[in-house]
């Protein structure tokens, strides 16, 4: 037996030193090649490579989707442009549509002198969003409610499947931001508010992107975003600047890129925006000094749309586009997005050519371009094969987007056990919401701001067509009940008089489908014309479930006494209307948790790792006064509620005293003592008692989902590291201190000593 082990450890070891070569040696012959294409190649298909179009620029103007070939020719051929993207003003294409456009560009650029193929890439983040009959997964806001990563990877999988298959191989996700303001338009394209929880599904969404070989047919190249600080505005306004010490942009922000980094992305996309004072394009010290030499990111560094343009005509940093050139590409920008004409060419070549620019900088960019043209296997396989991808579209692939759907929708709210609803009963559904697929997918879905998604999603359900679907058209009454702006009192009152006929209410409620800076707010509070509905409504005293469609916490505090129970959907895409029907009626059992704190107010937006000054209430010393608690959000992050019971228990630590070097492995037992099967997500939190930089009240440091039978039991171990315990100092230095930390799981604690 003995011997048998010996051979067993010999093989692995074997396996695993020649997989190490064979990847080493991969990446040599990789190097190779870049450096001999690139000694071959003169300055001005080098700048060619930096360039990147979008492909609306070849687009006739009274003719959607059909392009100007000539105009295609001259980017490629005169000007060497090295990448393409966006999709024609048409919307989505389908993926024999793609297949055509690719290979139309492809036979283009092998028709230039060293045929290097053109990289295209697409806004593919959460699915294949951009192809017509795609696979559409909730929004990364709602990935990040399931707190499951295996079913974010297997999302990312099938987005990366379906996008090859549109001979796509580059997409520009996942967004990496951490959003500090609850207004921002973004944050649905984010995973939240906590640093650990956007690492961990970003590192998912990167590995079901990327597979082991990003150079597979059905894998493609990561574009990680918005590096860095873009989600912190101090307005909430998108592209607006942010304040953020050093201090803590790297405890919060520059951990998530880590992450990525070391996840294997490919490419970088930058912040649109300034970061105390300097437009991050503009940035040497966080593009190249943290970013590629602290962080040893080796892949290229793309600029936003415009951005580089937009350093003059913006941010007044400076004088004309030439500068602007001069300043993004010293700064570390390899690639510009410029992307509606050759400026970007035009300048860069008269700036080398005069020396202001060095050929070492632009040697540097055009090689880690390279480097991941030839990664992604584009000089053997520029063009996808469609007969690869029989899943397309699938109902294996569908499934999938159901399950993360019914994971991320978030029971919120649930008085008197109201939800889950009879099917017997006759209800009302009503809400602006309700009955359109705008508001199920957001931005980003089929065009831009996904305002389409009616026409190319007509064959899904909404909410309202999947309610009718499962308890059928007589035990369900409809009215719009509201417009999302404007006021219709007649509309209120039709709604009103139904819903004096049904036992209880389904109200939606909810957003615009928006994207970046249209998204723009200035009031948090829902529109009024909603808030008037639902105030309306809460007279008749029945039992309203409120069904929430938003991307980000709008205010509700108004009416939301009122509401029996409370649903948050997010933007759970195309099979979200179903899987929210299974939920309302018990035959899913709710499992999604709040990635961030709910505000109640709109200036009382503190985080759930929030300080203790900002938690300040009954044990504040003046306590003869009488004040609002300055912490008191409408729900708290990692809120979520199920139609069974868990219980935890035995919450046991293997140390109570640990040094600088140790780790700790930590158990608990949790049981479901409900009547239903269900998941829970079980979140280990850590607070620092004590600390030199003022510590958070807690921080979430891991979780892990479970599925648990009526009765079963199960034990969730976890394991911290010393860097679980660290924080970044005022010399800007990870480091831990002595004393003692509080470890707490739902409502146990332990409290171990760091000597």
């Amino acid at each position: 037996m003995k011997k048998n082990h010996v051979l067993l450890f010999l093989f692995i070891f074997h396996y695993i030193g020649s997989w190490s070569q064979n990847s080493l040696s991969q990446k040599t012959e990789i190097d190779k090649k870049v450096s001999e294409l690139l000694s071959k190649m003169t300055i001005e298909e080098k700048i060619g490579q930096m360039t990147n179009i979008a492909v609306t620029l070849f687009e006739y103007k009274d003719k959607p989707g059909v392009y100007d070939l000539k105009k295609l020719s001259e980017a490629i051929q005169k000007y060497h442009i090295g990448s393409l993207q966006n999709i024609p003003n048409a919307g989505a294409p389908t993926i024999t549509k793609w297949n055509e456009f690719i290979t139309t560009i492809s036979n283009e650029a092998s028709k230039t002198r060293l045929k290097i193929p053109v990289l295209y890439g697409i806004d593919a983040i959460h699915g294949a969003n951009y192809s017509a009959g795609g696979t559409l997964f909730p929004q990364q806001i709602g990935m990040a409610a399931t707190f499951n990563t295996e079913i974010t990877r297997k999302g990312a999988e099938i987005s990366a499947y379906e996008t090859r298959a549109s001979s796509i191989p580059w997409v520009f996700s996942p967004d990496l931001d951490l959003p500090r303001n609850p207004a921002w338009s973004r944050i649905w394209e984010s995973f939240g508010e906590d640093s650990y929880l956007t690492s961990q599904m970003g590192v998912a969404f990167i590995k079901g992107f990327e597979g082991n070989d990003v150079g597979s047919k059905y894998n493609v190249a990561t574009c990680i975003k918005h590096y860095i600080g873009y989600g912190s505005t101090t307005t909430g306004k998108d592209r607006t600047p942010s304040l953020i010490p050093e201090r803590v942009l790297r405890q919060y922000d520059l951990t998530i890129y880590e992450a990525a980094v070391k996840g294997g992305a490919k490419s970088v996309m930058i912040n649109s925006g300034e970061v105390n004072g300097t437009p991050v394009h503009a940035s040497k010290y966080l593009i190249t000094d943290v970013l590629k030499k602290e962080l040893g990111f080796q892949g290229f560094v793309v600029t936003d749309w415009k951005d580089i343009i937009y350093l003059y005509t913006r941010h007044k940093v400076a004088e004309n586009n030439r500068d602007a050139v001069k300043l993004a590409v010293l700064a570390g920008i390899d690639m510009s997005m410029v992307p509606e004409n050759y400026t970007f060419y035009d300048d860069l070549l008269d700036l080398v050519n005069n020396g202001e620019v060095p050929l070492s900088r632009i040697d540097d960019a055009v090689t880690r371009i390279l480097k991941v043209k030839f990664e992604l296997n584009l000089f053997q396989s520029p063009v996808s094969n469609l007969k690869d991808y029989p899943k397309y579209g699938s109902q294996e692939f569908i499934d999938v987007a159901y399950n993360a759907a019914a994971e991320s929708i978030t029971l919120l709210k649930n008085n008197n056990a109201v939800l889950p609803l009879n099917k017997n009963e006759k209800v009302l559904l009503t809400g602006p919401t309700a009955n359109s697929m705008k508001y199920l997918n957001g931005g980003w879905s089929y065009n831009w701001q996904g305002d389409i998604s009616d026409t190319f999603a007509a064959h899904k359900m909404t909410i309202l067509e999947a309610l009718q679907n499962k308890i059928g058209k007589e035990n369900l009454l409809y009215t719009i009940g509201a417009d999302l702006a404007n006021f219709d009192d007649a509309e209120i009152a039709k709604a009103v008089e139904m819903a004096k006929g049904v036992s209880k209410i389904i109200l939606c409620l909810g957003e615009k489908n928006y994207t970046e800076t249209p998204g723009d707010i200035s009031n948090l509070y829902i529109t009024a014309s909603q808030s008037k509905l639902a105030l309306a409504l809460s007279k008749l005293n029945k039992p309203i479930v409120l069904v929430l469609n938003e991307g980000r916490p709008r205010l509700i505090s108004d009416f939301e006494e009122n509401m029996a129970a409370v649903v948050q959907c997010y933007l759970p895409g195309n099979e979200g209307g179903r899987a929210l029907a299974d939920i309302l009626y018990g035959d899913v059992n709710p499992s999604g948790r709040l990635p961030y704190n709910y505000p109640r107010y709109p200036n009382s937006l503190e985080k759930y790792n929030r300080k203790y000054t900002e938690s300040l209430g009954d044990e504040e010393q003046n306590n003869d006064a009488k004040y609002e608690k300055s912490y008191s959000p409408q729900f708290e992050f990692g809120t979520g509620l199920s139609y069974t019971t868990f219980a935890y228990s035995n919450l046991k630590i293997d140390k109570s005293e640990i040094n600088n070097s140790d780790s700790l492995t930590i158990t608990v037992d949790v049981k479901n003592t409900g009547k239903m099967s269900g998941k829970e997500a079980v979140l280990l939190y850590l607070s620092d008692k004590v600390a030199s930089i003022t510590p958070e009240v807690k921080a979430l440091k891991r979780f892990e989902k479970i599925n648990l039978a009526p009765g079963e039991s199960k034990t969730v171990t976890f394991t911290l590291n010393q860097k679980d315990l660290q924080f970044v100092n005022n010399d800007l230095k990870w480091i831990s201190e002595k004393g003692a930390f509080k470890i707490q799981i739902a409502n146990l604690t332990q409290e171990f000593l760091l000597k």
